[in-house]
């Protein structure tokens, strides 16, 4: 292609493509149609959403899932703005990602311009990074360095505003100055047409010189010997050490069955959140129920790439007479709510790998307080059952879980959307593998969930991947199901319909005794699937419930996206979880 015929567009599908994006998301918009269409020049997938934030949940879920920045772009103005909640909850979930953001032309900042706002002090609070672009030559700099800020140090989100007078090609660029400009033939109005003249010379000057380069790989920082040494003899005097494995160990998707073999061959009893969830498989290592009792009876606690927050109970399940050791790329969240007795501040990853190669006692060497937290595993799966058997009107969410469980496929990926149907699914229906499970993190998000699983399906095509809504999150993305019939990705949905934000409601009623503004309609989401291309199932009462998976996975496997809404009933299974 000519320089003539170029435009900015191709530069960054150029360098995308050379950076391993395989994947683009967006919601179009004009001023961003030359990066969709230079992405496919260059073989990147272009997938378009109904929403600009499922866009960058689907960014985010990339990231996690390959340790390749995921991509999205969106048009200026309302475009960008619907995009926030989502940057903020990759911020916080630390996974590297870029956006791109339409902006109007250069010149006409400020004058009254379709879709013009002051988009940076939006952005800047949840982002690392960000660079309002005003030439095409400097796109390729902002995008090196927005590719290296994004995955170095704790990951996040970067952004580039890009005007559409440096995306488009010159020529037209030129004509849209003609147009503003004007033909009247008047001293001022043939000096405007002068100065825009040369404001567009200068936008384009040398703009096709900076192309491409090199693969930008993250510098990772390891932990010194003397620390990995203080760990080593701290764990071999210890008699009731707990680990606690959380997303940050996960930013090396390459490196992660090295990770589950040191963990396997250090034996130290472990709890897995977030994105480490599946790290262990169904090996016993893995610890799943009673986390907070295992912490106060522990003398050794380590924390690998997980803050002392309100998940842990802001360090107080922790006792004082307790060696707490913290590892985490984050300075602050070494130390959040608790200074450990061992800080070591690099990837948490990568300390563990080091730790088991540099550990020689045998894996059982706890295995008297190994069997003891196995016991009360034991214990607390008879109770669950125990709940999965109550009569309830409608389905029992429990034993909807349980059959779940039960059913999916060896390769499944789950993804939790919603709060008290989804935090039941995480007591009982177990990832199978590393990196197969996905929710939002700290930010406690609604409405991830379509974003999260349309990049799941991309990531892995041949995967049965498991949507799990609660009806109220449902509300946020459920028309994400004609993005996935349009591109032929068979998610399935369960949403488990009660008619309220359940979890508010449980504490609400008890607490104020009124369930105000947490009521909803059972609402038939079979059939509003169906309207946007997909299957859909109703599930009404226990016995439909096996009946239903199976039909769900042969749709799956015909290619055809599936909406299983499954009503439920109330139990008091989670009573007292509200987090603060």
């Amino acid at each position: 292609m000519t320089t003539q015929n170029m435009h900015a567009g191709l530069l960054i599908g150029e360098f995308l493509a050379q950076q391993g994006v395989k994947f683009l998301y967006t919601l179009c918009g004009g001023h961003i149609s030359p990066i969709l269409t230079g992405a496919e020049e260059h073989g990147i997938r272009v997938i378009d959403t109904r929403h600009e934030a499922t866009a960058v949940f689907a960014a985010d879920a990339t990231a996690r899932l390959t340790g390749v920045p995921g991509v999205a772009a969106v048009t200026a103005g309302p475009g960008l703005t619907n995009t926030i909640t989502a940057l903020k909850n990759a911020q916080m979930a630390q996974s590297p990602l870029i956006l791109f953001g339409g902006a109007t032309a250069t010149l006409l900042k400020g004058r009254g311009a379709l879709q013009d706002i002051d988009q940076m002090p939006l952005i800047e609070p949840h982002v690392k990074y960000t660079k309002a672009i005003t030439k095409v030559r400097e796109i390729i700099p902002a995008l090196r360095e927005g590719f290296r800020i994004a995955q170095e140090g704790v990951p996040g989100p970067v952004f580039l505003e890009l005007p559409i007078n440096v995306l488009y090609p010159e020529a037209i660029v030129r004509q849209w100055s003609l147009d503003t400009a004007g033909k009247g033939k008047d001293l001022g109005s043939r000096a405007f047409r002068t100065f825009l003249n040369f404001h567009t010379s200068r936008t384009f000057r040398n703009a096709w010189q900076e192309r491409g380069g090199e693969l930008i790989e993250p510098v990772v920082k390891l932990p010194t010997v003397d620390e990995l040494q203080k760990v080593v003899d701290v764990l071999k005097e210890a008699k009731s050490p707990v680990l606690v494995v959380g997303s940050q160990a996960m930013l090396t998707p390459s490196k992660v069955d090295q990770l589950q073999k040191g963990l396997l061959s250090l034996g130290i009893p472990t709890y897995l959140s977030g994105m480490a969830r599946g790290l262990l498989g169904r090996n016993d290592l893995h610890i799943r129920h009673k986390r907070s009792s295992a912490l106060r009876e522990a003398d050794v606690v380590i924390l690998a790439g997980v803050p002392a927050d309100f998940r842990m109970g802001y360090g107080r399940t922790i006792p004082r007479k307790a060696t707490y050791i913290s590892i985490n790329r984050s300075k602050k969240e070494l130390r959040l709510n608790r200074k450990p007795t061992i800080g070591v501040n690099a990837d948490a990853g990568a300390f563990l790998r080091m730790l088991s190669a540099n550990w020689t006692e045998p894996a059982n060497k706890w295995a008297s307080w190994h069997a003891q937290l196995l016991g009360r595993d034991a214990a607390r799966d008879a109770e669950i059952a125990e709940t999965a058997n109550q009569k309830t009107s409608y389905a029992n969410p429990v034993s909807v879980m349980q059959k779940l469980e039960g059913q999916i496929g060896a390769n499944s990926v789950l993804i939790g959307d919603g709060g008290d149907f989804v935090a039941t699914a995480s007591y009982v229906v177990r990832p199978r593998q590393p990196l197969r499970w996905l929710d939002p993190g700290a930010f406690g998000t609604l409405g991830a969930g379509g974003g999260f699983a349309l990049a799941a399906q991309l990531v892995y095509p041949d995967a049965e991947v498991w949507l799990i809504y609660g009806d109220g999150s449902a509300g946020y993305s459920i028309a994400e199901f004609d993005t996935f019939t349009r591109h032929n990705l068979p998610v399935i949905a369960v949403i488990g319909t009660d008619g309220s934000w359940a979890q508010i409601a449980r504490e609400q009623v008890e607490i104020l005794g009124t369930p105000l503004g947490t009521e909803l309609a059972r609402t038939d989401y079979h059939i509003v699937g169906a309207g946007y291309g997909a299957h859909g199932i109703l599930v009404e009462d226990d016995s439909q419930v096996k009946a239903a998976i199976t039909e769900a996975k042969a749709c799956r496997e015909q290619g055809r996206p599936v909406v299983m809404n499954v009503q439920i009933g109330e139990t008091d299974f989670r009573k007292g979880s509200i987090s603060m």
